[in-house]
Formats: C-alpha cells, sequence, structure tokens
C-alpha cells in the first residue's frame, strides 16, 4: 500500500481539479446564473465572460471572488454566499438589492469615521466593521469625494495609509457605478417598460425638440419625457461602463462593440434596436419578476442569438468561464503546500519516512500538471506568450522554479529539490494572487509591449533566469537556516547543497544573458536602439552581472561554501528589485505605476534577506550544525 499510496493520492488532487470543469448543476426552479456569466462582455479592452468581469471586480471591491451576504455570522453558523455571476445579475437588473450587500471593504478607522461607519460587527448595518454595503457608503458621498480628491492629488509615493484607503475606496465607488450602469439606467424601476416606452416616443421626442429649436409648436410632455431620458442616458455614458453590444455585422473586434448607452441614443437618431437591448431588457424583466424559467430562457435565446453573430467570442467567453472555474493555480498552491508538509515529515525523519518523500514527489508533479495546464489556457485565451504582466511572471517563475526543483530532486533524492519547487511554488502563486487584487489580469498588452517575436523570446527567456536566480538563492537559505538553526546538515549535505546552487547559478547566468541580448534585439526593433540605461534594463544588466560575479568568486577561491550561499541570497534581493522594484519607480518605459502594498512586501522580504546574510555571517562555531561541517570559515 505504501507503494501506491502516493501516486493515489496525487490522482485525487487531480481528480479535485478537474471537477470544475463541468458546471455546477442548476437547482430546480433556480436561475442559471453559470449561463449568465458566460455571456460575452467587453472590458479593459478585451473580451471577457461576465463571470471574468465579477470576478474581477469583487477582488478589486472585497478582496474575493463571491460575496459573503452575512459576514456577521461566526465560525459554527453558515452565511449565504453568492457566486460572482449572481452579484454582476443583481448589480446591473436589480441594483437596489445589491446596495444593501455588504461588498465594500474599508480597513482604515479613519475613514469610516469620515463615512460614519460601524467599527465592529453589525447586523442592523450589514456589516462585519470590514466590509459594507454602499447604502451606507453613498450617505456620506460627499465628504468621501471631498477627502478623496484632496488624497488624489498628493504624490503616489507620499500618500499616508489613510490616503492610500481614500483613493482606492474612490476608485472601487467609481467601478462600483460602472457596473450598475452597464444595462440600464441605475434609477431603472421597470427596464423593459421604460425601454418600450423609450422607443416608441423617441421619434417624437426628437420632433419636438427640433421644433423647439425652431420656435414651432411642440408637445411640451413628449419633450419633457424625451428630455429625462436622454439625461438619464447621458449620465450612463460619462460612466463609461463596459461594452455590451455586439458589432454590426462585417465588423469585428473589441472596438467596435457599443455601451447599451450608444444603442440607445441610436434609437434617437433614427437607426433599428440593437437585438442585444432588447434580449437584455427581456432577461432583465424576467430577473426582477424573480421569473427563473424565463430567465433561463432569455439568456438561452441571447446567446443562441449571440452564436451567430459572434460564434468566436463565445466560444473564448464560454473556455475563460471554465478556466474560472476550475481555479487551477489556486488548487495547484494548495497542493504546493501538501507537499512541503510531506517534505517536513520527511525531514523530521529520513530513515521512516521514505513515503513521505514520495508522496511529495508525486504531489508536486501532480500540482505541476495543473499549474502548466493553468499557463497554457492563459496563453490560448490571450493568444499571448505565457510572460504579459507582473501577474503572468509570478506564475511563470513559480512553473519554472518547480521544473528546476523536480530535475534537482532527480540527482539528489535528499528532497531539497521538492522544498523547492513546493516553496517558490507555494510563495509565486501567493504573489500573482496579491496582484490579482487590482484588476483583470488578461488586461490588452500594453502598447510598449505589444510588438513582435523578440518580445515572446525575450520575456520568456529572461524570467527563466529570474526563476533560476530565485531557486539558486532558495537553495542557499536552506544551506544557511539548516546550517545555523538545525544540526541536520553535514559536511556531505552542505556539499550536494552548494552543488546545487553551482550549476543553477550556471543556467541563471546563461538564461539572464541571453534573456538581456534578446531584449537589446526587441528595443532595436521597437524602439529603434538597443541599450538606454532604462532602469528595468539596467536591473536586468545587475541581475547577469551577480550571477558572474558569483561564479567568479567561486572559480577564483575568494568564496566557498557558506560564503556562495550568502551572495546567492544577494541574488535575491537583486531580482526581486529588478522584477518588481523598478516598476515601482513611476520612470523608465517599463514603469507601470507605483504599488504602496507591493512596495511593502518588497521592503519585508529584502529585510528577511538581510535577516538571512546576517545569520550566515555569524562565526561557523556559533552554527548548531559546526560539528558537523568540515569547511573551515569563509
Amino acid at each position: 500500500m505504501k507503494k501506491w499510496f502516493p501516486i493515489i493520492l496525487a490522482v485525487v488532487f487531480l481528480g479535485w481539479a478537474a471537477g470544475g470543469i463541468r458546471p455546477k448543476k442548476v437547482p430546480a426552479g433556480g436561475m442559471d446564473f453559470e449561463q449568465f456569466g458566460a455571456l460575452p462582455v467587453v472590458s479593459n479592452g478585451r473580451c471577457q465572460p461576465m463571470d471574468s468581469l465579477a470576478r474581477n471586480s469583487l477582488l478589486q471591491l472585497r478582496e474575493k471572488q463571491t460575496v459573503n451576504l452575512e459576514p456577521w455570522k461566526g465560525n459554527l453558523e453558515k452565511p449565504r454566499i453568492l457566486s460572482a455571476s449572481e452579484w454582476m445579475a443583481a448589480m446591473m437588473m436589480k441594483p437596489q438589492v445589491a446596495d444593501t450587500w455588504p461588498v465594500f471593504r474599508i480597513d482604515h478607522p479613519d475613514i469610516k469615521g469620515l463615512l460614519g461607519l460601524p467599527m465592529n460587527a453589525d447586523k442592523a448595518a450589514q456589516t462585519d466593521g470590514k466590509h459594507f454595503p454602499w447604502v451606507l457608503i453613498q450617505l456620506r458621498l460627499q465628504d468621501l469625494q471631498r477627502e478623496g480628491q484632496r488624497a488624489g492629488m498628493v504624490n503616489q509615493q507620499k500618500r499616508t495609509p489613510y490616503e492610500q484607503g481614500l483613493v482606492r475606496l474612490m476608485n472601487c465607488v467609481g467601478l462600483y457605478m460602472r457596473l450598475q450602469n452597464t444595462l440600464q439606467p441605475q434609477n431603472a424601476k421597470d427596464w423593459p417598460a421604460e425601454l418600450q416606452s423609450y422607443a416608441a416616443t423617441a421619434a417624437a421626442g426628437v420632433a419636438a425638440y427640433t421644433a423647439k429649436n425652431e420656435k414651432k409648436p411642440y408637445d411640451e410632455g413628449v419633450l419633457e419625457k424625451f428630455m429625462a431620458d436622454i439625461n438619464r442616458f447621458g449620465a450612463m455614458g460619462e460612466l463609461e461602463p463596459p461594452l455590451l453590444l455586439t458589432p454590426k455585422a462585417g465588423e469585428t473586434g473589441a472596438s467596435n462593440w457599443k455601451r447599451s448607452v450608444e444603442g440607445l441614443v441610436g434609437l434617437a437618431r433614427g437607426e433599428p434596436m440593437h437585438f442585444g437591448l432588447s434580449a437584455y431588457a427581456r432577461i432583465s424583466g424576467a430577473y426582477a419578476r424573480g421569473d427563473a424559467a424565463g430567465f433561463n430562457e432569455a439568456v438561452a435565446d441571447y446567446r443562441a442569438a449571440l452564436q451567430q453573430t459572434v460564434p468566436g467570442e463565445v466560444i473564448k467567453s464560454g473556455r475563460e468561464q471554465t478556466f474560472n472555474r476550475v481555479e487551477p493555480f489556486y488548487k495547484a498552491l494548495c497542493m504546493y503546500v501538501m507537499a512541503f508538509v510531506c517534505v517536513l515529515l520527511y525531514w523530521a525523519a529520513p530513515a521512516r519516512m521514505e513515503v513521505a518523500r514520495r508522496t511529495a514527489w508525486w504531489l508536486v508533479v501532480a500540482a505541476l500538471c495543473i499549474h502548466t495546464g493553468g499557463l497554457l489556457t492563459r496563453m490560448l485565451l490571450e493568444g499571448r506568450p505565457p510572460v504579459t504582466n507582473l501577474y503572468s511572471s509570478a506564475v511563470f517563475i513559480g512553473w519554472g522554479a518547480c521544473i528546476l526543483g523536480l530535475v534537482l530532486e532527480r540527482f539528489w533524492r535528499n528532497s531539497v529539490g521538492l522544498a523547492v519547487s513546493s516553496t517558490i511554488g507555494f510563495l509565486t502563486l501567493i504573489i500573482a494572487h496579491m496582484l490579482a487584487l487590482s484588476g483583470d489580469t488578461m488586461e490588452m498588452m500594453r502598447a510598449v509591449l505589444d510588438t513582435n517575436f523578440w518580445l515572446a523570446t525575450h520575456v520568456v527567456v529572461v524570467t527563466l533566469g529570474y526563476a533560476s536566480t530565485y531557486v539558486a538563492g532558495f537553495l542557499a537559505i536552506i544551506y544557511i537556516g539548516r546550517g545555523v538553526l538545525t544540526s541536520g546538515l553535514d559536511s556531505a549535505t552542505g556539499k550536494s547543497l552548494i552543488k546545487m546552487v553551482y550549476g543553477i547559478v550556471c543556467f541563471a547566468t546563461l538564461f539572464s544573458f541571453v534573456g538581456t541580448v534578446l531584449g537589446g534585439i526587441w528595443a532595436d526593433q521597437s524602439w529603434g536602439r538597443f541599450w538606454g540605461w532604462d532602469p528595468k534594463e539596467n536591473g536586468a544588466l545587475i541581475i547577469v552581472l551577480w550571477n558572474a560575479l558569483i561564479l567568479h568568486a567561486r572559480w577564483g577561491g575568494l568564496v566557498r561554501e557558506r560564503g556562495m550561499a550568502n551572495l546567492a541570497i544577494v541574488g535575491n534581493i537583486v531580482t526581486s528589485w529588478s522584477w518588481f522594484g523598478v516598476n515601482m519607480l513611476g520612470i523608465g518605459l517599463h514603469s507601470y505605476g507605483f504599488m504602496e502594498s507591493g512596495f511593502r512586501w518588497l521592503m519585508i522580504f529584502v529585510g528577511s534577506q538581510l535577516l538571512l546574510l546576517a545569520l550566515g555571517g555569524l562565526p561557523q562555531r556559533l552554527w548548531r550544525s559546526a560539528r558537523g561541517l568540515s569547511e573551515k570559515p569563509a
């Protein structure tokens, strides 16, 4: 049984991951929000399913992809949880209900005080002290706007936590209002009837407006109603909500989609009603009435119509929704954690826990399969190389490090490679999750990056260089940690770890150098110059030089095992700054904006590496493993 247990466990986890491929069954008499979530919409310059728009929006609003309607309940009580698509349906078609749901996360006590919000859980106010409904926030909206505008004028790098929270909340308020005006005006009472009335009287309203300007007789009642509608639609348009209406026949691409308000204004110009307007009005009416059968039928009919007009977008949206439902990176993350637990069990008793090492191996292999599947699916959905932004670079670095760790484990079967794979895989996916809180991770590539073949080769190769440098640094952390804090680092283990570091640094030097040269070729073709001393370019060069320094220090006998481990840990700092730090400077062609929370975590990471360097610099007689190490201090 011990022989087959690791494989069986890995297969069970693979089955768990694959279980998300099939959509959940719609309960009897329930609304099919899965089918609604698959409807395509254009936001952030790309076509995506309604489900993705809802998930990305919730991540920005409350840092989760679901809505807890009763967050004040304790662990022993079961709160009501809504899916992202169900929340989006209410936002678009029954906003007066959605406004009572606690979806705004506010942590800073001064912001709560500004808005008069409860500091602690309050069932009557529909809050747990952290998440608040729109109905409470809008009561003090003017105060929020006044303070938010002031905070927005402060330099990003000089904002206090209070000002950072204000700017974030203002962005969330803007997002919330855009979503509520995607389909219909947020103050609509009976949208199907209102749309039908507007369509029937639009021509008469235009005629009355023209007659008034020409100082001819006109119907004041008709003009008053027409202008009220136009003003409502104008308010919708100013918010720039997502695009719902498909392009005209013969037009393709996300840029040719239209907002609902454009279709509504088109009716006043004598244009025929877009089939999307009437279809969504039918869906909205059924949802508002609570007519599940009518809602499901209307969604199915509209999806069938879309398959005739924009079949490619329907297929892509369906695939992306399945990808969201499977959540491959979250499930791979969980498996990496399980694998690391098995590694710790093996280290606790190597002689008796070989089964734990083999279990860790198969769990990492299974996690890598899921990780790879998620990576390939993202490439298919985007039609791009695996690295297009910071989020995808984190996912790719974890993937590359996992492969390198498995290769190491094949040569040195001591679970060190498995520790590398599981830990770096877990950490990079956590980083990716934190980056996802800023919005859509499949957004259109920035114009500065959206170029040719050399981009794909450059980013893939240089990111492999990042991954390799991190692997070398993590191996060095194991060496220092086990040497200083435990008695389990003997001479043989120490030498094998440093051999791993040496081999990975060679690999990292090659890939970081080649990747940097490819970046220069890309820059020459895209910008007309091979090198411009941009902060990102300087960071890539520093990684190459630091890896080369490690190798030359080793070849020249300047450092031995402990010295090489310390240099590899410095490589973690260098790579983190080159990967994240330069993006936060706000200057250069590669700068994508200062991230306050990202900068804080970067400094925490750098501090942790400096602490490890301090431990590595302790006299070796103070190491708990000093007796087992034959090396002299270096």
